[in-house]
């Protein structure tokens, strides 16, 4: 085969290997490197549009890890059907090959398989790459080594000078006929072949030829943190950080009907009536649930535990927040603060208050400090002012992991 096999117009595939943890960089609250934000964006955001604005990319198969599904689809939102993400594996190797394995339904002539975290393919370093497969040869950016190398023994003692003539350094994207490598991945798939560090090294092995063209210097590797922070000073990134804090209202209101007791942010309070409502009629906690559903948008009290649902009848209005406050944990949501208001004319909210803030404390698992229970009249105006029922009102506030968008 020669050049000729693969007609220049021929679709292009892509593979982005980007299920790694990425240890070497660190812990952070984005997740691993690849999410991580350089001048504002996340890394495989920046590396996927360089792709994409490639007019001869036709299709990119993103393997990523299974536990990244939310952090890929907020980071590749609104890219469209040209990106498709799929699990990949406990290496890198294992992860191209399901990549390729997605890819096959694109019929593409060519692939190139490329670093989730070298954000700064260029359109120049793809064109050379591209042109220069053939329907036998693969093909691998690099630059020449510069640095001079030493072989190093376990003791940590130089044990000789390597010769830096004909050494390059590797870079992304490696590109290939699209079924040799596909078939080089499966066949050491079937023989257990789990050592490859890169797709060249794959098809060296699987007689494919590999021909060499030139890298670039910007094409860099992110790896560890100081790459991250030194990429956002090139960018000119200040570094300012914009915190996802969102907070929620709720609203709640019951009439009075006749009874002995009201119950009030988690606190039975004796009193000649009492709240109307499928539950306990806690109007200071249902106000306090519909404010922490609204942090996720994850609608109201109403939607998740209907009056029409006989489960709820008499039901203690504690188990609504508590499963308000799961839900917001579960998305990643600190709670910082909680207040309610509560609109009443009687009965007297003042020698509850401590006790109130107590127990809605125990219910959103934070400190009492945290959290504020107050009350005023309505100036004898309305329902309220004529002592036919109660009004709650309640905001919280929650931070959540990362930070507001662009």
């Amino acid at each position: 085969m020669d050049s000729r096999d693969i007609p220049a117009h021929a679709p292009v595939g892509a593979v982005v290997v980007a299920a790694g943890r990425g240890e070497r960089a660190g812990q952070a609250a984005e997740g691993p490197k690849q999410y991580r934000r350089i001048g504002g964006r996340p890394v495989i955001r920046r590396t996927l549009d360089a792709l994409l604005a490639h007019p001869r990319i036709s299709h990119i198969v993103v393997a990523i890890h299974p536990e990244d599904e939310a952090l890929f689809a907020k980071a590749a939102a609104g890219l469209g059907d040209r990106v498709r993400a799929v699990h990949g594996g406990p290496s890198r190797q294992v992860s191209t090959r399901l990549g390729l394995l997605a890819l096959s339904e694109y019929a593409p002539a060519t692939v190139l398989i490329h670093d989730a975290v070298r954000p700064f393919v260029d359109h120049a370093l793809i064109d050379r790459v591209i042109d220069a497969i053939d329907g036998r040869t693969g093909v691998l950016p690099a630059l020449p080594v510069s640095d001079t190398l030493k072989r190093v023994r376990s003791d940590s003692m130089i044990e000789t000078t390597m010769q830096r003539h004909g050494l390059f350094a590797a870079q992304t994207p490696q590109g290939f006929p699209f079924a040799p490598i596909l078939n080089a991945h499966e066949k050491a798939y079937a023989e257990g072949r789990t050592d490859f560090t890169d797709d060249a090294a794959i098809a060296e092995w699987a007689s494919i030829p590999v021909r060499i063209v030139e890298g670039s210097p910007d094409n860099v590797k992110l790896t560890w943190a100081r790459d991250i922070a030194l990429v956002n000073e090139r960018l000119g990134f200040t570094g300012v950080a914009y915190p996802d804090v969102r907070t929620g209202n709720g609203y709640d209101v019951h009439s009075f009907v006749e009874g002995d007791h009201v119950m009030l942010c988690g606190v039975r309070i004796p009193h000649d009536k009492r709240l109307a409502g499928h539950s306990d009629a806690d109007v200071g906690l249902h106000a306090l649930t519909d404010a922490l559903l609204a942090t996720c948008g994850a609608g109201d009290i109403g939607t998740h535990f209907p009056p029409s649902d006989p489960r709820w009848k008499g039901a203690e209005s504690r188990i609504f927040v508590e499963y308000a406050a799961g839900l917001v944990r579960e998305r990643g949501g600190r709670i910082a603060n909680a207040d309610i208001t509560l609109i009443c004319e009687s009965p007297r909210i003042g020698a509850h208050r401590e006790a109130m803030c107590a127990a809605v404390a125990a219910m959103l698992g934070i400190s009492p400090d945290r959290v504020s229970v107050k009350a005023t009249t309505n100036e004898k105006l309305g329902f309220v002012g004529r002592k036919e029922g109660i009004a709650g009102i309640a905001t919280a506030t929650v931070i959540f992991p990362g930070e507001v968008p662009e």
